[in-house]
């Protein structure tokens, strides 16, 4: 039984620039762990809070070292002798320390980096990879990706409500050819989109391209001319993520869509009109986070997509026990920071699995490069899941991760999308 030995924080950047907790955990066998925990650039009022030093002189007020000094002075001591696969007990021992419910006091991005790095120990110690460590047996699937391509929000003069335009894979023989798909597409997209607007598409803050429309549905026509032309029109799919919490106003209890105010029913109406004219294989987000009766009617509403939770349900069991009591989605998206910590994370997904959810891991637009989530992902054998666009090196070590457990695994395949789609 490995125990604790040292426990080591410091301030790294992110990929974005962006000062983050790194966390060393060592064992006094000598196995080593590494975490860092990422952060988002659309964060929910949910998420576990991020501790930041809020000194204007450094990193524009971003740095860390608040959170750092809690990891090497508070919680250090309290976890250095525990057992190193005792995932549980060490996240419950620094949750009763920080003694908040968002994570507030030492911060979750504090807690989250050492959670990773515990995780990632014992892996070590053990002598597997951590998908291995977590499934507690080989993998027989890797999930079907899917990809950011097309941004919203404001590019130039144009306001797209609809955060993420994807498109899926899901059709593909493998993993190998799911992502030659996506590079295949993306490159075309610029084609058409540099027809469309007479001129190169902007690169967008998420690094796919700014969408030239505030109308999803000319975005996603553009997109279907893309996939087209690379001759894959019965390989993939379309996906959302709306992310309506930050187009929504509280005063008039509206959103936008292209360029007015509309209801939350003009919304759904809207959205069900794109599900039935494209394939779309999941809806992220349609409403406001704390619009609980406007989800219910979109899921009774839109019934040919699978409709996913993200700052709705912020990867936290309470959210997602009350979405899945009211009918209101059919999964959530997966970010273990927002609820900060693995065994945290590990327990809504169990929830959900229990209850037929889907659980769709997603990495955050600023992280590092070997994202804990991609371990999740093939570690607990899931669907699906969310990725960038092809694009960064970020994002490409996810692809490779895919395509690289897939070829470590006797007998492994891509998982079967064919049998959930509902379009």
């Amino acid at each position: 039984m490995a125990k604790i030995k040292h426990v080591r924080a410091r301030q790294i950047i992110d990929t974005k620039c962006r000062p983050i907790v790194e966390v060393d955990v060592e064992t006094d066998c000598g196995s080593i762990g590494r975490g860092s925990a990422p952060t988002g650039t659309s964060v929910g009022m949910y998420e576990a809070y991020v501790l930041r030093d809020n000194n204007p002189d450094e990193y524009f007020g971003m740095s860390v070292h608040k959170a750092v000094d809690n990891v090497n002075r508070l919680i250090a001591p309290a976890i250095t002798g525990m057992d190193i696969c005792g995932q549980k007990a060490i996240d419950e021992c620094m949750i009763a320390l920080d003694g908040t419910k968002n994570k507030s006091n030492l911060g979750g991005n504090a807690i989250y980096s050492v959670s990773i790095a515990v995780l990632r120990a014992a892996a070590a110690s053990n002598g597997v990879e951590v998908y291995r460590h977590l499934l507690g047996k080989d993998i027989k699937t890797v999930p079907v990706p899917s990809f950011n391509v097309v941004n919203g929000g404001k590019n130039g003069d144009v306001i797209q409500p609809f955060n993420e335009f994807l498109i899926v894979p899901y059709n593909a023989d493998g993993i190998d050819e799911a992502v030659e798909i996506a590079v295949k597409v993306f490159r075309q997209i610029e084609i058409v989109l540099t027809d469309y607007l007479g001129k190169k598409p902007a690169i967008a803050s998420s690094y796919g391209y700014g969408a030239p429309s505030d109308d999803a549905d000319v975005v996603l026509s553009l997109m279907s001319k893309a996939v087209e032309a690379c001759g894959y029109g019965n390989k993939v799919a379309f996906a959302l993520d709306c992310a309506s919490s930050s187009m929504y106003d509280a005063e008039t209890n509206t959103y936008l869509l292209k360029g007015s105010r509309v209801t939350a029913d003009e919304l759904i109406a809207y959205t069900k009109i794109l599900c039935s004219k494209y394939p779309m294989v999941f809806v992220e987000d349609l409403l406001d986070e704390n619009d609980w009766d406007g989800f219910k009617r979109a899921a009774n509403e839109i019934k040919n997509t699978i409709m996913i939770g993200d700052d709705f349900t912020a990867s936290d069991l309470s959210r997602v026990k009350r979405a899945y009591e009211e009918k209101s989605i059919d999964g959530f998206i997966l970010k273990p920071n927002q609820v900060g910590t693995i065994t945290e994370a590990l327990q809504t997904y169990e929830y959900a699995k229990k209850n037929n959810m889907y659980t769709v891991p997603s990495g955050r637009s600023g992280g590092v490069v070997g994202d804990i989530i991609m371990d999740f992902a093939v570690g607990l054998e899931v669907d699906f899941i969310k990725n960038g666009a092809p694009r960064t090196g970020e994002r490409i070590e996810k692809l490779n991760f895919l395509m690289r457990a897939n070829s470590l695994s006797n007998g492994c395949q891509m998982a079967d999308l064919s049998k959930i789609v509902r379009f």
